[in-house]
């Protein structure tokens, strides 16, 4: 269900500056902006999320780092971010993406949606291809050869 992995990849936020607000509109300021930037390039997988790949603390981040287990992906090239633990982070992805929802995951630091979009994509075969063509996938092991000292016998 879980790759083992990626329970312990959870990464920490840390913002320079708050947000500002004009008239009741959010503009993120140019150090949350590159704090989130430095975020999505952090790993080739980056999810975030309301709590941690071990503790999700909501159904939807909980189905999608499953989803994201069952699909095999390679802990080494994911992170995820808490957003409970940072409020300038949890509104500022949403601004950043312009996606109001939170998990929010992005794949070689394109934004692909959250956990509805990722379940389609899923049940559909297109999230697959695309980890596997931004390899993203735990590699798989080759079959062992034999040795070129060691000849198959013949039967007669």
């Amino acid at each position: 269900m879980f790759s083992r992995g990626l329970l312990n990849s959870t990464r920490v936020f840390r913002p320079l500056s708050n947000n500002y607000r004009f008239n009741g509109i959010r503009f993120l300021s140019q150090e949350i902006k590159s704090a989130i930037d430095r975020a999505v390039g952090s790993a080739k997988v980056v999810l975030f999320m309301k709590g941690t790949p071990e503790f999700p603390q909501c159904g939807f981040s909980r189905a999608t780092i499953q989803m994201l287990g069952q699909q095999g992906v390679d802990p080494d090239v994911f992170a995820a971010y808490n957003v409970l633990e940072d409020s300038e982070l949890r509104e500022g992805i949403k601004e950043y993406s312009q996606w109001p929802t939170i998990p929010q995951l992005y794949v070689d630091k394109e934004f692909v949606g959250g956990c509805d979009i990722v379940m389609s994509m899923a049940q559909s075969g297109e999230l697959a291809d695309l980890l596997e063509k931004k390899g993203a996938l735990i590699p798989e092991e080759e079959p062992e050869t034999e040795s070129a000292d060691v000849k198959p016998t013949k039967r007669e």
